[in-house]
């Protein structure tokens, strides 16, 4: 039985690994993998997959090979060899008329086929460009800034960047490019030339073991190609994408009603006790390791508890200490506390810690469906909400991310109601909602108050500046840095400091210390039922929302970190809302909206933390936006809209449920719409399937159908469970939401979880 249990398990793991990767494409192979040779997909931020022999490239992939290493992959449509070297860092990148390989660093040996051939082929480094046609040359990147091209078979060109200037390449030449511009061609003795992996011994019994890959295996290369093109005889594409995320834990949840209120009647009891097993890979400082989680969950006379118990070890086995060091940093207890919950919001006093999902203050104007776990676990934040009932009487708090406030506020709302009589029962609430700073949300590592998008040794508190980018800090942007660690050529023009009089270095970086961006709201609601019975219910309300930006302007004017923001506010009036429930089995509400000035329905939606601040790459320059600024940049405090607003809870028989909205506002030059959904099946009455759901989300914007081009809003996902035995459960969560990637592009971020979970 266990046996055939682990043989489901895998068989699941393998249709929804290939599924959820069905659209990925795919241009290389991997042909040999030996050593530390790891992948990263596009869209994911680490090197968190270990490249394996058979596996698929995709387009945007990159590709690391560490000390010990070596890579070779092979092209799919010309047959063309790439041989990576130790110490060597690259993207594949193809488009309609070429194929490029953007290199950081290190040394490859390139076999690039003449025959059917339709794409120039271009090795792309921060300084140079060599496009071949066909040609085997080999190219060596060099962080200081000077690259080395040596051609061995036919002809290709090297063009600098920096001047301009281009040489042609032929057997037995180089060409030395550096990043003053200086471009020579020059002689080549066969000794220059690149040892040739394939009669080298990349790995030899004296390299650590713990630099070794243990699983990879050398195999014969032309065996391997033949299979290659076996395989896509077979099939018309390969595919491959396992982007090793983790999938956040708000669709846990989505199966509840946005429009809940606090005299909602309590959810189903929990089960006792509760189990999950989370079993993969993690990618931490640049290193991989394997990753166990334990999350209990255990519930007891109205009181929840959830942990988060992370253990990260190497190849070798040994424990990743730094998450559970207490004495130096007792804040780590703060990361296993999942959620300590006690009540239900009709309790006359309830309280939760920790993840806080489908958030909604009020009518929602303000804020709907709120999660502070949509980055969960590489962004660990501990919330607080709570509340109380007193006859007529009711508040709440909430409180996004209580770590926030070391970095100058945190999101914090606050509400508080009164209900009339129970003769005149009309309920008149006050909701309250502010973001401290909108900056404490930007990623910073080594917690010196300059984010990482600025800071150029993100993983040193000590260090900030790096001009030329040759790893050695710059003087005087440091704090305590022995002068034997300082660059005495910090510009990178070939000049020491101190006989260099046109130095120019760059400024101080943007520090969220000496910066804050905040914004308030608040809202004012009544709400009246005009039909109270099994059958149906019909209540009315009304809702004023107000937003204020302040305006913001850089402490340190730096022109690669200024930042200004104008002052903005705005304000919303729903007049009328109606909400009415059919028979148990459909909830339904309109709202007519009417809109002036910065305001949105839903500011502080699920998808907030994400987009609380953007940072957009232009050359050397790095320029940052809050969302309020990416929103409201096309019209002033003047502007104008008005529109209808719907949404609709349905429950069939307890069999399914399926929960959606959707938003129409329109001005004279502006339309923005907004589309929910969460679907969800009972799987009481299912063999085998112990959960089921999916949802969709996209606000604020022109389509929100528009499902082929995404937008930063959009936040989709799924999470299915398969009952492997009693008590026993396979689940598989999957999310996927857009980021801009430095550059005005899109990327999808893809997170993916697969546990088991025990139920006792």
């Amino acid at each position: 039985m266990r046996n055939k249990n682990l043989n489901i398990y895998k068989l699941i793991i393998s249709i929804l690994f290939c599924y959820s990767s069905a659209f990925s494409e795919s241009v290389a192979k991997i042909i040999k993998a030996e050593g530390v040779v790891y992948i990263k997909r596009l869209g994911m931020q680490t090197y968190s997959e270990v490249a394996q022999i058979g596996g698929s490239i995709n387009n945007g992939d990159a590709i690391k090979v560490g000390d010990y290493g070596f890579a070779a992959v092979i092209f799919i449509d010309d047959r063309s060899v790439v041989k990576i070297k130790p110490n060597s860092q690259f993207e594949f990148m193809d488009t309609k008329n070429t194929r490029s390989l953007n290199i950081e660093f290190g040394t490859i040996l390139n076999k690039i086929e003449k025959e059917n051939r339709n794409k120039t082929f271009r090795v792309v480094s921060p300084v140079s460009v060599a496009s071949v046609k066909g040609t085997e040359f080999a190219a060596m990147i060099n962080p200081s800034g000077v690259d080395q091209f040596i051609g061995k078979e036919g002809l290709f060109d090297v063009f600098n960047s920096v001047s301009g200037q281009t040489v042609s390449v032929g057997p037995g030449q180089k060409a030395l490019s550096g990043s003053s511009g200086s471009l020579m061609q020059a002689p080549a003795s066969p000794s220059e030339y690149p040892q040739d992996p394939e009669i080298e011994n990349v790995l030899d019994d004296s390299k650590p073991p713990s630099e070794r890959n243990e699983s990879s295996k050398s195999i014969d290369e032309t065996q391997t190609i033949e299979s290659i093109q076996e395989q896509n005889k077979n099939q018309d594409s390969s595919i491959e994408d396992n982007d090793n995320g983790t999938n956040n834990e708000s669709s846990r949840d989505q199966n509840s009603s946005n429009d809940a209120k606090p005299d909602s009647k309590p959810s189903t009891p929990k089960k006792p006790f509760g189990m999950g097993l989370g079993i993969g890979s993690a990618t931490i400082d640049e290193v991989l390791y394997n990753q166990i989680a334990l999350r209990p969950e255990i519930n007891i006379a109205g009181v929840g508890i959830g942990l988060d118990l992370v253990v990260y070890m190497d190849n070798e086995g040994n424990v990743r200490e730094d998450e559970w060091d207490f004495k130096n940093d007792p804040d780590l207890i703060y990361d296993k506390i999942l959620f300590i919950r006690f009540g239900e919001k009709s309790s006359p006093f309830w309280a939760k810690y920790g993840s806080i999902e489908n958030m909604t203050l009020g009518q929602g104007g303000l804020m709907k469906g709120y999660s502070n776990m949509m980055e969960f676990p590489t962004v660990r934040r501990v919330g607080v909400n709570t509340g109380f009932n007193v006859g007529p009487i009711g508040g709440e708090l909430f409180l996004s991310n209580i770590k926030d406030f070391s970095r100058g506020g945190t999101i914090m709302g606050l509400r508080a109601q009164y209900k009339v009589s129970d003769a005149l029962p009309i309920t008149i609430g006050l909701n309250y909602i502010s973001d401290a700073n909108m900056f404490s949300s930007m990623k910073d590592k080594d917690g010196d108050s300059f984010p990482d998008v600025f800071d150029d040794f993100p993983l040193d508190s000590s260090l900030w500046n790096d001009t030329d980018g040759d790893g050695w800090p710059d003087p005087g942007h440091g704090s305590t840095v022995p002068d034997s660690l300082i660059d005495i050529d910090s510009d990178g023009d070939n000049l020491v400091d101190t006989m260099d009089d046109s130095i120019t270095l760059k400024a101080r970086p943007f520090s969220i210390n000496d910066n804050k961006a905040a914004v308030s709201a608040w809202s004012f609601d009544i709400s009246y039922p005009i039909i109270s019975s099994d059958l149906l219910s019909l209540s009315i309300y009304t809702e004023f929302n107000s937003l204020l930006f302040p305006e913001v302007v850089t402490t340190n004017v730096n022109e690669d970190t200024l930042f200004y923001r104008p002052k903005r506010s705005g304000a919303g009036m729903t007049l009328p809302g109606i909400r009415s429930k059919l028979f148990g089995l459909l909830d339904i509400s309109f709202e007519y909206r009417s809109v002036k000035g910065s305001y949105v329905p839903q500011f502080f939606d699920q998808a907030y933390d994400l987009n609380r601040v953007i940072s957009m790459s232009q050359g050397t320059k790095t320029t940052i936006m809050t969302k309020d600024m990416s929103i409201f940049s096309d019209y002033d405090d003047n502007w104008t809209s008005s529109g209808l607003y719907g949404s609709a809870n349905m429950n069939l028989f307890g069999l399914v449920s399926f929960n959606a909205s959707y938003a129409s506002m329109v001005a004279d030059t502006v339309e923005y719409n907004s589309f929910n959904s969460v679907l969800t099946l009972n799987t009481d009455n299912i063999p085998k399937l112990s959960a089921a759901n999916a949802f969709y989300r996209r606000n604020n914007d022109k389509d929100p159908f528009d499902f082929k081009n995404p937008s930063e809003n959009t936040v989709m996902g799924y999470r299915v469970g398969y009952e492997m035995s009693k008590g026993v459960s396979l689940i598989w969560e999957y999310s996927e939401f857009y980021r801009d990637n430095g550059t005005g592009v899109l990327e999808p971020v893809k997170q993916t979880k697969v546990e088991t979970a025990f139920s006792f």
